[in-house]
């Protein structure tokens, strides 16, 4: 093998070993710049996690300052939130005979005349009776 020969070799294997380590550097950098990119993802993936707990913890807030209101049938599949009833307990109910007359005229039953007066069926009955016989007597 001539000098020029051996010459040539050394310079292909030069560039051969430049062009190995270029791509090596570019592996490297692509790699460096990958993981950089997952770390900026991950960064904004936390900082949408935190803003969204914030963003629950404010509503969660929000709703239990909201004040409570008697809701109807059916409010806790409308709004998420449990029925809150009123404490009736102290209330006191005069028994109006011709509003209780009036009442099953417009067709409420006994039933539910003796339980929203808080008297028995047997009272509503002497009730309703009583009128119905001042009414026919009237007649």
């Amino acid at each position: 093998m001539s000098d020029r020969e051996a010459q040539r070799a050394a310079d292909r294997e030069r560039r051969a070993q430049e062009r190995i380590a270029a791509a090596e550097a570019r592996t490297a950098r692509r790699q460096e710049e990958r993981e950089a990119g997952m770390r900026l993802r991950e960064q904004a993936r936390e900082a949408r996690r935190v803003e969204e707990d914030q963003r629950r913890t404010e509503r969660v807030e929000e709703r239990d300052a909201r004040p409570k209101r008697r809701a109807s049938t059916g409010a806790l599949a409308r709004t998420g939130e449990a029925r809150v009833e009123r404490d009736v307990r102290s209330y006191t109910t005069h028994v109006d005979h011709d509003r209780m007359v009036e009442l099953a005229r417009r067709g409420a039953t006994v039933a539910g005349l003796a339980t929203v007066f808080g008297v028995s069926e047997d009272a509503v009955r002497a009730v309703l009776d009583a009128a119905a016989e001042q009414s026919s007597a009237g007649d």
